[in-house]
């Protein structure tokens, strides 16, 4: 009869009981993996005799159990509750929550060889390990497999036979070779997204007019989201144009044959471009390398468009001959701030609309979207290049603008959209959804508008971009401030530009759920999502 239950043990491990739990053969095995493997257990846990342990730290939580058969080597944590059946292989860094379930002969894989160099023998080249980490409530099916630097959020379960080489969002259910979202558990429960927005929508459209008033002093709006300093700039202006659009009118008292006399006063018409009134380019600064000069040509051109009106004059700045443009975009900054290289395309490209749109255009177009088809990094989808601080959140952030002013602007498929999307992902994951300090209408923009994009021409990882704009939604309707806005960042007074900002993030987050009818918002200008075409 013992050697019945032994072997019971090894293989229907949950069939334990208190006894033998308590038995002196167990507890002097544990007390051995102590010595040899590092091994910490809560009393209730249990570890089958004909377990493989060969840790050099190893925690099993309360009630939790490993069963005969399995190997465990490396460093691994076991919440409470978590289950390894037999023949399950796990190996390196591995750390698991609460209530995770591993089903037989499942590999979970916390390290990886180098194999980058060619040169040199895979068995000498460096091991790494980055480490699994589970959240809590995980199911893992038979033979399922997970590779090194994969996180499987809370809730999530591994079809048996799946081969994950990539992070699995809260609640997923994932499968294949390799494994992609198929849907996501309680979906089918009601979705409170429709709500959320119906409800923001409608304190925002009640109380827009109110928050533009309450930035305007002396006929001019401002923006103090600054600590509450007042910034004098003529986007805030736009701004205001544009909130007041997105709901369908202009902002009261506004004089719109005056305000688009100033606004077409600002266009230089030499150049074409738009220096800012109050803060004017540098005397000896080329007025196409003032950032402002350049993003006025869309907040300043857009606020026309909005008011029924346009600039006055053509923007000759940018209908280059093929050298003098490839030259431009070439002395960009595309390897120590991509954010601000993707600013000066989408400025170009912008400015070429306005040119085809309402005056004469060239072959400039041709160049530019040629330039950029040649230039793109065909691994990451991107353009430009990562830094050591901040990683792909230069090249992402610029990817939103180069391609708002260019792809998206025409209706022009974006080339390699699911290599794209994998590094929009990525660089939100390493940026844990920039919270904190980063948490910013502005990076979130720069995740959003990309991924609603490069989604129109494909399906990859759709459910993970679903996940994001949901969860973008949510935290809105708690960051808005009754008869404020929005700040732009966290730490910031809600200001103008937050508040436009935000309320077109939230609509390009609807809009990827295809939920945006349920928003009252519909951005007009800078965000707007319809392309022109003309021609291309």
């Amino acid at each position: 009869m013992k050697d019945w239950q032994h072997q019971r043990l090894q293989y229907l491990t949950w069939d334990r009981t208190p006894q033998d739990i308590d038995n002196p053969e167990h507890r002097a095995r544990q007390a051995e993996l102590g010595e040899r493997a590092g091994a910490r257990f809560h009393p209730s846990a249990y570890v089958a005799a004909d377990a493989a342990i060969f840790t050099t730290r190893l925690v099993l939580g309360e009630q939790s159990w490993i069963a005969g058969h399995a190997l465990v080597r490396g460093e691994v944590t076991f919440g409470a509750h978590c289950t390894v059946n037999p023949y399950a292989m796990i190996s390196g860094k591995v750390t698991c929550g609460d209530g995770v379930r591993i089903a037989s002969h499942v590999s979970l894989v916390g390290f990886n060889h180098g194999y980058d160099d060619p040169d040199t023998p895979i068995y000498r080249q460096k091991h790494e390990a980055l480490g699994i980490t589970i959240g809590d409530d995980v199911w893992i099916g038979a033979n399922a497999v997970v590779v090194d630097g994969v996180t499987i959020g809370r809730g999530a379960v591994i079809a048996a036979g799946a081969v994950v080489s990539r992070d699995v969002p809260d609640l997923a259910i994932v499968g294949g070779v390799p494994a992609k979202v198929l849907r996501f558990r309680g979906r089918g429960r009601r979705d409170e997204t429709p709500a959320q927005l119906q409800a923001l929508g409608e304190r925002a459209a009640a109380q827009f007019q109110g928050i533009l008033k309450r930035n305007r002093t002396d006929g001019d709006y401002l923006s103090r989201e600054n600590h509450g300093e007042s910034r004098r700039s003529i986007r805030h202006l736009c701004d205001a144009i544009e909130i007041a659009a997105g709901f369908g009118g202009v902002p009261d008292g506004l004089d719109v044959p005056a305000a688009i006399a100033r606004l077409q006063a600002v266009q230089d018409p030499d150049t074409g471009l738009f220096p800012d009134p109050y803060q004017p380019p540098k005397p000896d600064m080329a007025m196409r390398d003032d950032g402002l000069a350049l993003y006025n040509v869309l907040a300043v051109g857009y606020a026309l468009e909005v008011l029924g009106s346009q600039p006055q004059h053509p923007i000759p700045s940018v209908e280059l001959s093929a050298p003098y443009l490839c030259q431009w975009l070439e002395n960009l900054p595309w390897r120590s701030r991509a954010w601000g290289a993707g600013a000066g395309v989408d400025a170009i490209g912008t400015a070429l609309y306005f040119n085809a749109r309402y005056f004469t255009t060239g072959h400039a177009r041709d160049t530019l979207f040629g330039w950029l088809a040649l230039n793109q990094d065909r691994a990451s989808g991107l353009w430009g290049s990562p830094t050591r601080g901040e990683g792909l959140l230069q090249p992402v952030n610029g990817f939103y603008r180069l391609t708002r002013g260019t792809y998206a602007q025409f209706g022009v498929a974006v080339p390699r959209p699911e290599a794209a999307i994998d590094s929009v992902l990525l660089n939100y994951r390493n940026y844990e959804g920039f919270s904190g300090p980063t948490y910013t209408a502005c990076n979130l923009l720069d995740t959003i508008h990309p991924l609603l994009l490069c989604l129109g021409q494909t399906d990859h990882r759709r459910a993970e971009a679903e996940q994001i704009a949901r969860a973008v939604i949510a935290r809105a309707g708690q960051r808005w401030v009754d008869e404020q806005g929005f700040a732009f960042a966290d730490g910031q007074q809600p200001g103008l530009q937050g508040t436009e900002m935000w309320l077109s993030v939230v609509h390009l987050a609807a809009r990827l759920l295809g939920e945006d009818d349920a928003f009252s918002f519909v951005p007009r200008g800078v965000h707007r999502t319809q392309a022109v075409g003309l021609g291309l």
